[in-house]
């Protein structure tokens, strides 16, 4: 659940602290990608060197002296969730109030990650208005808290306020990344194949990939297992597990592979057509006149997972230029349940952007035209309708 996963902890100045690099050992130990930063007040209690150790990885101390230019945005942008264990009173009552005067507080007003805090202090700290007054602020600004519980404290103490236990948190942040689609298996294809001519040479298209690892970043931000056949060199989002092909034979045999095991199949990928006959072994060159070439079908990949007995559910893709009248036949001959076609002639909705203009098809003939919208924003809806319709 949380192999692959941006995960940043943070450490503040308490007793717990302690637990804190047990659990960074869980994190670690299941996969996740981790990076710790920790307060000063928390490094009167552990090392970072200890964290260190543990994460694989230098701790991150102070906004300043780093190698980061900008440590509080790097690793705000950077993480897909931020652990605060233990989150101390003072911890707390700085991001209620939205203050920003040391790494910590600085990252957590920079990032759009979700945030889980685990509190941590002595029960008359807890129980004071002031501390309860900015846990409710927290919860209103939309993060979460995992505790405290009651138990053992500083000092010999007994009472509220005790950091839950490191395998607590672990499930906490396990739920965190459950999304929607969590349990569910997605195949996805994405990029532009390119068919050999000769060893610098091939036939192939514009397609950058950028629609199919939106979907893919997207399914798995939403709890997928997501496979990606890719053509593409894009950076592979998190969470995602990837399958390098080049030509349409390859990633045809990739699909047909893993298709039969996934619950949905969406064919983002823009596969050639054709491909030519034969290949020439060495360079061709201008001195040796124009080149023949053959061209033949390459494999039809979409119809071949349809055609699977076992098929899952199938999105396809259509990239036409002007009418959509090839992709509406699309979807009949080649049996899907949904099929979004672009006009990639459209300014905003070709190759390479960043966004996209799709219109929605399905088997019954009805249709439904999206605006232009972030591919992103394309990806998580088309997951929110993918998820309705299966569930209808």
């Amino acid at each position: 659940m949380v192999k692959d996963r941006r995960i940043l902890l943070a450490v503040t100045g308490g007793i717990a602290a302690y637990k804190a690099v047990y659990l960074a050992r869980r994190l670690v130990e299941r996969g996740a990608d981790l990076e710790v930063i920790m307060t000063e007040s928390a490094r009167q209690f552990v090392g970072e060197q200890t964290f260190a150790a543990v994460a694989g990885k230098p701790v991150t101390t102070d906004l300043f002296g780093t190698d980061r230019v900008s440590p509080h945005t790097e690793l705000g942008r950077w993480a897909e969730l931020i652990v605060v264990a233990p989150a101390t009173a003072a911890s707390l009552s700085k991001l209620a109030a939205g203050l920003s005067d040391d790494l910590l507080s600085a990252t957590l007003l920079a990032t759009a990650a979700p945030v889980l805090l685990a509190p941590a202090m002595h029960t008359e700290m807890w129980e004071h208005p002031a501390t309860q007054r900015n846990v409710t602020q927290l919860i209103q600004d939309g993060h979460r808290l995992i505790g405290p519980a009651v138990g053992s404290l500083a000092g010999g103490d007994e009472g509220t306020g005790r950091m839950v236990e490191p395998e607590e948190i672990v499930k906490a942040i396990e739920a965190a990344f459950a999304g929607p689609l969590s349990g569910w298996r997605v195949l996805i294809s994405a990029g532009g194949t390119r068919e050999p001519i000769d060893p610098v040479r091939y036939v192939g298209n514009r397609s950058s990939g950028k629609m199919g690892y939106a979907i893919a970043e997207s399914a798995a931000a939403r709890g997928a297992e997501v496979l990606l056949v890719t053509s593409s060199h894009l950076p592979l989002p998190a969470g995602v597990e990837s399958f390098p092909v080049e030509t349409a034979e390859e990633m045809a045999d990739q699909v047909w592979r893993l298709a039969h095991t996934v619950d949905v199949a969406v064919l983002a990928a823009a596969v050639a057509d054709f491909r030519p006959v034969a290949q020439f072994d060495s360079k061709l060159r201008r001195a040796d006149g124009i080149p023949e070439l053959i061209l033949e079908p390459t494999p039809d990949i979409l119809a071949g997972v349809t055609q699977l007995d076992d098929r899952p559910f199938v999105v396809g893709f259509a990239a036409e230029t002007g009418s959509l009248e090839g992709a509406r036949r699309k979807v009949t001959d080649k049996g899907v349940d949904l099929l979004v076609a672009n006009n990639v002639s459209d300014e905003g909705s070709g190759f390479g952007t960043d966004t996209n203009r799709v219109t929605i098809m399905r088997p019954d003939g009805s249709t439904d035209e999206w605006p232009l919208l972030g591919k992103r924003q394309v990806a998580d809806r088309l997951w929110d309708l993918v998820l309705q319709i299966r569930q209808s």
